[in-house]
């Protein structure tokens, strides 16, 4: 994937150094215990975290953890990183910026809102309550930004077997998708009708949610084929990263025994690689309605 001479974003916060800025933080006022927050090992490290905590790759749910704003201080971290995996987040996030703020008003007929991307160590607050990094990457609908530790990709990489710069950006093109759900209404949306359903139902739903952000990772994907910035073997990293992260995959990796599909959370292996097929071959958002499907 090439990325290097592609500028940076305004909209990274750099949190990171000394373990993090707000390291050994309490949950605080709104906040969650580690009790509670915190899936240990394997399922955990790879977004398998119960969708009533977190809606995405694992993304946080509104609702969760209180509300408060972040800090003046945080803020004050913005700014794009010097080190090779900041410059490459920074430059990921500024080809999301620019390929979405086209495609959302020709597509959507709205106006694109860019999210902010927070990167930390170990653990750091945000809108929905205390992020820590074996969360995984979240996107948080509160303040309306993308929260990531950089040791997932790591992990990604030693424990699943998914990495490269082409998988690491699809990682972070699956949370802006999120964003673009949030700027659609469709993440209030879901969180209204998740409080009027059953466990099973909820995951349900929490299924087509990810899958659709996969699609719309797979459209900004399509765009950036089109400005001639993927290189060979690129899809093919996406896609064995989409097969490592399906619900069914890591069921089996976690030694659970029989696969349960209606545990799943995040869609099937071959749902979540057949969904950013589906965006990275059409290039449009149309083609990610996964509310109005039987078939997933």
């Amino acid at each position: 994937m090439r990325w290097e001479d592609y500028r940076q974003s305004e909209n990274l916060e750099d949190r990171r150094g000394g373990g993090g800025e707000f390291a050994g933080l309490p949950g605080g006022r709104g906040g969650i215990g580690i009790g509670t927050m915190v899936v240990l090992g394997l399922v955990g490290w790879a977004l398998g975290i119960d969708p009533r905590i977190l809606i995405g790759g694992a993304e946080m749910i509104g609702g969760i953890g209180g509300r408060s704003a972040p800090t003046q201080e945080q803020r004050q971290s913005a700014g794009p990183p010097k080190d090779e995996m900041g410059r490459f987040i920074s430059a990921v996030l500024a080809q999301n910026e620019d390929i979405w703020s086209k495609v959302l008003p020709q597509q959507a007929n709205r106006k694109y809102q860019p999210p902010r991307l927070v990167v930390f160590d170990g653990v750091t607050r945000s809108g929905c309550g205390t992020a820590q990094s074996a969360m995984g990457p979240f996107y948080c609908p509160n303040d309306q930004r993308v929260y990531l530790d950089t040791s997932f990709f790591q992990e990604m990489q030693r424990k699943l077997g998914g990495g490269g710069d082409f998988a690491y950006a699809y990682v972070i093109g699956h949370e802006v998708g999120h964003h673009i759900q949030n700027l659609l209404g469709i993440l209030p949306k879901v969180n209204q009708m998740r409080e009027r359903l059953s466990e099973r139902e909820s995951n349900q739903l929490s299924v087509r949610v990810e899958l659709q952000a996969d699609c719309f990772a797979g459209v900004w994907a399509y765009n950036i084929k089109a400005m001639d910035r993927i290189e060979p073997g690129d899809v093919e990293e996406a896609m064995r990263t989409a097969a490592a992260i399906g619900d069914d995959k890591l069921q089996q990796q976690a030694g659970r025994g029989a696969v349960v599909p209606d545990s799943f959370t995040h869609g099937s292996s071959a749902q979540r690689m057949r969904w950013f097929n589906a965006g990275f071959n059409s290039g449009s958002m149309q083609a990610c309605n996964t509310f109005q499907t039987d078939r997933l």
